[in-house]
């Protein structure tokens, strides 16, 4: 069994952990089942750039097109590339997720590729929230949570609306967890 405070293995039947003297969790029964808390997607904010570029491509094209015969290719061609910028958003927006369950806190990034990152959520070390002046005057946020099972892992949530909330979701799961 792993200490939930400094990651340390235990003896399996012991109460507290012999390296810090956290106690340690029961192992849970196998009827308790994992449940979801909260499915967590980046802002369309992230992609303002995105969809600025894709509007500026489709007024241009659209502005080319009617300026006559020789310009009408390139019109067309600016249309569809705005087109398809603007189309590509809603994909990116469902390429990455953090899922927080009752048992662990998720990372999924891709679409046709995809890579997972799991934490338990009594390994979880810390959670600290920063938000830049950008960030903060559209109501957004980064969270970065880091795992006591290892000095580098980390989960790092970008552009998340209401961190605070997301960083409290992530608490309270944790503190339910260790109950």
């Amino acid at each position: 069994m792993r200490c939930p405070q400094c990651g340390t293995e235990s003896n399996p039947q012991a109460a507290f952990c012999g390296r810090c003297g956290a106690k340690l969790l029961e192992v849970k029964p196998a009827s308790v089942r994992e449940y979801s808390i909260a499915l967590i997607r980046r802002s369309y904010w992230y992609y303002i750039g995105q969809l600025l570029l894709g509007a500026i491509l489709t007024c241009a094209g659209g502005t080319l097109i009617f300026k006559g015969p020789d310009l009408m290719k390139l019109g067309f061609v600016l249309l569809v590339i705005g087109i398809v910028t603007w189309a590509i958003v809603p994909i990116a927006h469902r390429s990455v997720s953090w899922r927080i369950t009752s048992d662990r806190l998720m990372e999924q990034r891709g679409i046709l590729a995809t890579s997972r990152r799991e934490v338990e959520l009594q390994d979880i070390r810390s959670i600290e929230v920063t938000r830049r002046l950008r960030q903060r005057l559209a109501g957004l946020g980064d969270v970065m949570i880091a795992s006591a099972a290892s000095a580098d892992y980390m989960i790092r949530m970008t552009d998340v609306y209401d961190p605070d909330g997301v960083a409290e979701t992530v608490r309270k799961a944790r503190l339910k967890r260790l109950a």
